[in-house]
């Protein structure tokens, strides 16, 4: 009975997607049917690829195409499947794609070159892949690459448009600490502090990587006392799950209980 149910729903569905008029119509009714079993998963990959033969200009699942492949690890099949998403529809899914190579192959010369074409194809207002400003993304890529001036011009970029349109406490907190990570690595270590304080401010002061930093601070300082109630306050915060961390990938600068715990010992 189960098997003839499934039979007879598979039928009707293919009525459907036959009485529809267009190549879009029909590819959308696939896609929206693939996009119900789990992402990566292999009937979606095959529904997900079937709609993408229907219409190979319909960018949202060319692009999905290509989500499955980066988090299965294939790089030699989602960088052709992203480029033709990208060359379907640039405005959408060049700012996308420079978010992969950002954080899934900290690639970020080639991410920063993405961010910044995207800014060229948006002139009146500034693009926001995956939620945030293309100036966040590229003060973390140039973060990376380890040129603090650019980034901490790019964080204080984005700080200040929210600030400006939105207010202080809409600026993504992470903001805060990766500028302060900017700051002490260039030994600018009162500016990396107002930087870190900002980051606790806004996370009801549970931060183990803003509280780490200021560890370093301190000890820095000949601070021992701080230094050593920071890094008590960074582990405890840590052990609760208050830490900078990415679904999928290791995000940039994380730290790990043997990082507090290597402060910690050198502290006594």
């Amino acid at each position: 009975m189960e098997r003839l149910l499934k039979l007879f729903l598979s039928m009707v569905c293919m009525v459907f997607i036959m009485s529809c008029d267009s190549d879009r119509e029909r590819a959308e009714t696939v896609y929206k049917r693939a996009i119900h079993y789990p992402q990566g998963s292999m009937m979606s990959i095959n529904g997900i690829k079937r709609a993408t033969e229907i219409d190979s200009t319909y960018d949202e699942a060319v692009r999905e195409l290509s989500v499955a492949y980066l988090k299965r690890g294939l790089p030699h099949k989602w960088k052709p499947q992203i480029n033709k998403a990208v060359n379907c529809a640039p405005s959408i899914w060049q700012g996308y794609r420079g978010y992969n190579y950002l954080w899934f192959y900290r690639d970020y010369k080639k991410a920063i070159a993405d961010f910044d074409a995207t800014d060229t194809l948006t002139p009146n207002f500034i693009d926001a892949p995956q939620g945030h400003s293309v100036d966040y993304w590229r003060g973390i890529c140039y973060l990376g690459l380890k040129d603090y001036e650019n980034s901490i011009a790019y964080f204080d970029k984005y700080i200040n448009t929210e600030i400006e349109e939105s207010g202080e406490d809409w600026v993504e907190v992470t903001a805060f600490l990766y500028r302060g990570i900017a700051y002490f690595e260039t030994g600018q270590y009162e500016e990396a502090l107002l930087n870190f304080n900002k980051q606790l401010q806004y996370s009801r002061d549970l931060s183990a990587d803003a509280k780490y930093y200021k560890s370093q601070i301190f000890k820095i300082q000949n601070k021992t006392e701080e230094a050593k109630t920071q890094i008590e306050e960074a582990i405890n915060d840590y052990r609760i799950g208050y830490y900078n961390n990415r679904p999928y990938v290791e995000t940039l600068r994380q730290i790990y209980p043997e990082d507090l715990q290597a402060l910690k010992e050198e502290l006594n």
